[in-house]
C-alpha cells in the first residue's frame, strides 16, 4: 500500500560526506548489511547504537527504539527536569543512558552491536 518507490543508495554522495573513497563506502555498507542479515536470519540480537539519538535493539520478533535523554530534550527544545516526565519516559522504556551498557538492554545480554 503506498506504492513507495526505493531508491538506491547513493555511494559518491555518502563517501563524499564521509571523506571515504566510493569503493570503502560499498564495502563497510555491504559488509554491515551483509552481517545484520546473517544474525536476523539466526535470531541473534542486534543493536544499531545512533550516535547522539539512541540505540536500536532488534532481539527476537521485538523491535525496540531508546533515546539518549539529550536528544530527547533537543527534539522538545527544552531540558526535561520534572521528576513525574523523566518517570514516565524510564517506565515507558525510551530512554537510555549513554553511559549504560548496551548489552544490559538485551534479555539474554548477548548482543551484536553496531557499528563497531
Amino acid at each position: 500500500p503506498g506504492a513507495k518507490e526505493l531508491e538506491t543508495l547513493k555511494y559518491a554522495r555518502v563517501a563524499a560526506q564521509a571523506s571515504m573513497s566510493w569503493k570503502k563506502v560499498e564495502g563497510c555498507i555491504f559488509g554491515t548489511t551483509s552481517l545484520l542479515y546473517h544474525c536476523l536470519e539466526k535470531g541473534v540480537s542486534v543493536a544499531f547504537v545512533l550516535r547522539d539519538v539512541g540505540v536500536l535493539l532488534i532481539e527476537g520478533g521485538s523491535v525496540q527504539m531508546r533515546f539518549y535523554l539529550d536528544f530527547l530534550e533537543k527534539v522538545i527544545g527544552e531540558r526535561i527536569q520534572d521528576t513525574a516526565t523523566l518517570k514516565a519516559l524510564q517506565q515507558l522504556d525510551i530512554v537510555v543512558s549513554q553511559k549504560m551498557p548496551i548489552t544490559s538492554l538485551s534479555f539474554t545480554g548477548h548482543v551484536i552491536i553496531f557499528p563497531k
